[in-house]
């Protein structure tokens, strides 16, 4: 398993977006995403949701529509259950690609805008406390 730490820049592979600052949080079990306009929409017999992930400085206010996936309730950082539309993506750190089971919620007041919840971490990576942007560094030094 590689290691990473308490926090982490990852690239959206799917939203062509690098660099996204996402904090390493073992005790959420879902990885959230910040987004804006988050809505279900129907096209034909299906559902997607559409949302603009990010903000101005990563997406320059694009809008994406993925499949719905399913919608959960999660306790938000506060103890209260929310409804949260879910949405599969994928993410690119130490240079490998891997799939993402996301929640698309509005954290323009909190500092990082993904956490990357256990779910994602278990049986990929160890989480060492200590360090941070390992995937990062890990890109750096093989660039070099």
């Amino acid at each position: 398993m590689k290691t990473i730490g308490w926090k982490e820049f990852v690239d959206f592979i799917d939203f062509e977006i690098s660099n996204v600052p996402a904090k390493v949080d073992t005790g959420a079990k879902t990885s959230v995403l910040h987004c804006e306009h988050i809505e279900l929409v129907k096209k034909g017999k299906k559902q997607f949701v559409k949302f603009t992930p990010l903000n101005e400085t990563y997406a320059a206010g694009k809008t994406f529509v993925l499949p719905f996936h399913k919608e959960r309730k999660i306790k938000n950082s506060f103890g209260f259950e929310e409804n949260r539309y879910i949405v599969h993506t994928q993410i690119k750190m130490f240079d490998e690609v891997y799939g993402i089971e996301i929640s698309l919620r509005d954290r323009s007041n909190m500092e990082f805008p993904m956490l990357l919840g256990r779910s994602f971490i278990r049986k990929k990576f160890l989480v060492d406390v200590n360090r941070a942007n390992l995937s990062q560094k890990h890109h750096q030094s093989k660039n070099k």
